[in-house]
């Protein structure tokens, strides 16, 4: 058997030719073939090549040719910023992957995995870390597989090991290689058209993009365009490189760009987390910084429990001064030192909850408005709660635990001057307290408070709880809001309890209904406000939606006299689903609109049943509209239909006063979006009319653009979601010229950007925008991010761009992030001269 080398050219040489030429063999079955390449400037490893002519035909051989004749046409890769970044791309393994962080873990996952010392096709993804995406997984198992010239449904330790290191190797080329032959499944060197759709459905899938998926002949076409500039009918390896390796449209050579950069690393500098050596001027500092950013709080709380003591103290002084000390003791003066917190708790409840005083005060009134912190009601709201949970429990156990057993075991003596407060008959039992008005009231009090309370909890209200079915039926939303009314029943029975209560018989000593008459005449002002305002009439519905993502937007009418800020919310109630039930949601629409918008997201019982009504007077939608179904005012037959619907507002929210600053940042979590999306409409609505009077179409506008730039990140986990303010992100697009409103849309089912998994949907949203202007994920004019933001990054941008300017930070949705939001603004307010001020709106 005859071998031939092919010896590499070396550094100095600037040509060598061969030729490839078959020569026979002793033996006729066998053919042998010699492959050598031209190369210019380009260094290839010595290497053997040796097949016979049955075997040219095997996925090796062809697949060392192809990676060959690559490397002598490879591109220049050293003059593009863009190319470096490129180059950092198609990551099979990616960092977030749940598992898989080296060759180690990997081959401990295999001994557990192998069946007779084999790893099944089916068990690849879990023993490699990329546990999701099993289509593209057993794509990339199969491309591996079909390198080694084999087509086996197992591998060895071996070969899982030399897997391994090709796709988690530092080549560029290789990792390239191995996602040109997921798609080049004969190994010809060539993708057709076809194989391009199949790579394009693969990857949509990987990513849950279903519209993609929808669409894929569109874009199959669209890539074959690009790359097969010769109508040759298939695609090649380096026009896939060169698609990746474009040349991004902005230059980053601008002396601004360059100045930003400078500034960027000045930033990085800064924000490196020192510490002090010395640990009291460190505690200090954090103290400082507390205070600095909670001082609203602390006031508040320290008034609210210095009034508490206060009052704790005067009763139980009080009390230990009286005869009834030397027969009960320290628990009567505990029992009514407690009662006294109760009274002032039961009242100052209400308070945080009179939801159109506190939009007054805080919309009216600035210097109020400046040290209350309103945002915080209804967390006030809830330590009250937790103060009258703490004085239940020693107004009850100082009782049941110690006055009742003392008085039940003292002697005549003793008892004789308790007589005037409990009558002659001694009492012979607990039976004899619980039968008196003063007893049962205060039982049935705790009952209900307790049920009240419980239901109250997240795990309960919002049906996170894991509980039988039976009992999980009575949890959820519907059960916090009916037993949160039986506040009604407590209320009348504590007046009740305060005016039978034993030891004190003088009518100015009962003074439960002292502390209890103003909140409650004002709350009762309130609910009549409610009923009776313009505000709270039935309005009629003009356009219903129901979108992917379970979420239903309503356009209705705009009440006569009806006037709001944008960031504020609705109260909304449906006589169809419950005539009792009413539901805060966030104004999607401007203040200057001429309709009112919400968004409503289902995610529990009264929002499914609502959807459900609504989806019934819907239809499909045409080309032109988004979403699944559709209905508004021209559709004749459907108007009589439309469930009736009551609106009552609007009511003060922390985004409300984004007013207060000319810098803003915007930040959504899924539906957390709607009350900022009306702040971005307030914004876009004031760039047209400023528009307008430059144009000199409208004068009688006013001239008024609060802010001068908003940059707004909007992170959602699907695709579907993105259609729910389609709209607006076009608007922004279209009337926006000096770009005072920056939009980041971030998809998180996508991979990141330079994920094996995203690449081709990097690709082809890249060729799709710059040739349609149309975002192939969005559908929108803003393209559309991948995976979730760095948030660290996106603040460094604000204070890059505002330097010596208060910036509001603005965030809606879940609390998973609040921390670390909250946690960059007080640290780029500290160590930059940008001041971030942070407002939240969690659900």
């Amino acid at each position: 058997m005859r071998e031939e080398e092919m010896e590499s050219s070396s550094e100095g040489e600037t040509n060598k030719i061969s030729r490839c030429k078959a020569t026979g063999s002793d033996n006729p079955d066998e053919d042998y073939v010699e492959i050598t390449l031209e190369v210019r400037d380009e260094t290839i490893n010595t290497m053997k090549a040796k097949a016979t002519l049955r075997s040219v035909l095997s996925g090796r051989l062809k697949t060392m040719v192809k990676s060959l004749s690559f490397a002598s046409r490879r591109l220049d890769r050293s003059k593009s910023f863009g190319a470096m970044f490129a180059l950092r791309g198609l990551r099979f393994i990616a960092k977030n992957d749940a598992v898989g962080r080296g060759w180690d873990e990997v081959a401990m996952r295999f001994d557990k995995l192998a069946v007779e010392g084999k790893l099944p096709k089916s068990k690849f993804g879990h023993c490699i870390g990329m546990v999701e995406s099993s289509e593209f997984v057993n794509e990339l198992f199969e491309a591996l597989v079909r390198r080694r010239g084999t087509t086996s449904s197992s591998i060895t330790k071996t070969e899982l090991f030399e897997f391994w290191e090709q796709i988690t190797g530092n080549s560029f080329d290789d990792r390239l290689q191995i996602f040109f032959d997921m798609v080049d499944k004969n190994l010809d060197g060539r993708i057709t058209g076809d194989e391009v759709k199949e790579i394009i459905a693969l990857s949509a899938s990987a990513n849950k993009l279903s519209k993609i998926k929808e669409n894929v002949d569109e874009y199959a076409a669209l890539i074959m365009e690009e790359l097969d500039r010769d109508n040759l009918g298939y695609i090649e390896l380096h026009n896939l490189e060169t698609l990746l390796l474009q040349v991004p449209s902005q230059s980053n050579n601008s002396p601004s760009s360059a100045n930003k950069r400078a500034l960027n690393k000045m930033l990085s500098q800064k924000l490196i987390p020192t510490k002090d050596r010395n640990p009291v001027k460190r505690f200090a500092m954090n103290i400082s910084y507390f205070f600095l950013e909670n001082w609203k709080r602390i006031w508040v709380l320290t008034l609210w429990i210095s009034i508490c003591i206060t009052l704790f103290t005067w009763k139980f002084l009080q009390y230990k001064r009286k005869t009834v000390f030397e027969v009960m003791g320290y628990c009567v003066t505990v029992a009514k030192g407690s009662a006294e917190t109760l009274k002032f708790n039961m009242a100052l409840i209400l308070l945080p909850v009179c939801r159109n005083t506190i939009t007054w005060l805080r919309t009216k009134s600035k210097l109020i408005g400046s040290v209350v912190p309103f945002d915080d009601n209804i967390n006030f709201h809830k330590v009250v709660a937790f103060g009258i949970a703490v004085g239940i429990g020693l107004h009850a156990i100082s009782h049941l635990a110690c006055d009742f057993p003392r008085l039940l075991h003292a002697k005549n003596v003793e008892f004789e001057p308790m007589k005037k407060f409990f009558g002659d008959e001694r009492p012979e039992n607990y039976g004899w307290f619980m039968k008196g008005t003063d007893g049962w009231t205060g039982v049935t009090m705790v009952v209900l408070m307790l049920v009240a309370y419980v239901l109250a909890q997240s795990w309960f209200r919002r049906n996170r709880a894991n509980l039988p079915k039976s009992l999980k039926r009575l949890t959820g939303f519907n059960a916090f809001w009916y037993s949160h009314h039986l506040f009604v029943i407590v209320y009348v029975l504590l007046i009740v309890h305060g005016y039978f209560v034993y030891l004190s018989k003088e009518w100015y000593h009962k003074t439960t209904w002292m502390y209890l008459a103003v909140p409650v005449l004002l709350y009762a002002f309130e609910r009549l406000i409610r009923a009776f305002r313009p505000g709270a009439k039935a309005v009629k519905v003009l356009k219903v939606a129901v979108y992917p993502g379970n979420v239903l937007s309503l356009y209705m009418s705009k009440p006569k006299g009806f006037k709001y800020t944008s960031g504020q919310y609705i109260y909304i109630n449906c006589s169809d689903v419950s005539p009792l039930q009413w539901h805060p949601f966030s104004i999607t629409s401007a203040s200057g609109d001429d309709y009112l918008s919400v968004h409503i997201r289902t995610l529990g019982d009264w929002t499914s049943q609502l959807k459900s009504l609504y989806s019934k007077v819907c239809q499909l939608p045409s080309t032109s509209q988004s979403g699944l179904f559709i209905a508004d005012i021209g559709q004749a037959n459907n108007i009589t239909r439309f469930p009736r619907l009551l609106i009552d507002g609007p009511y003060g929210a922390p985004a409300q006063d984004y007013r207060n600053y000319d810098v803003l940042l915007l930040v959504g979590l899924g539906i957390g979006a709607t009350p900022l999306i009306s702040i971005i409409r307030d914004v876009l609505n004031n760039i047209k009319n400023q528009n307008s009077i430059e144009r000199g179409t409208n004068q009688h506008i006013k001239n008024y653009v609060a802010t001068k730039r908003a940059y707004f990140y909007w992170v959602t986990r699907e695709q579907g979601s993105l259609e729910w303010f389609s709209e607006v992100m076009n608007e922004v697009a279209e009337y926006d010229s000096e770009g005072m409103i920056e939009l980041h849309n971030y998809c998180t089912s996508v991979y990141e950007e330079g994920d094996a998994r995203s690449a081709l949907i990097t690709m082809l949203q890249s060729l799709h925008h710059a040739k349609s202007g149309i975002d192939i994920v969005s559908g929108t004019r803003v393209r559309t991010h991948f995976a979730r933001p760095n948030w660290r990054s996106v603040f460094k941008h604000v204070a890059v761009n505002h330097v010596n300017q208060r910036v509001g930070v603005f965030y809606c949705g879940n609390t998973c992030i609040i921390g670390e939001l909250k946690r960059l603004a007080q640290d780029f307010s500290r160590k930059t001269t940008t001041k971030f001020e942070f407002h939240k709106e969690n659900f």
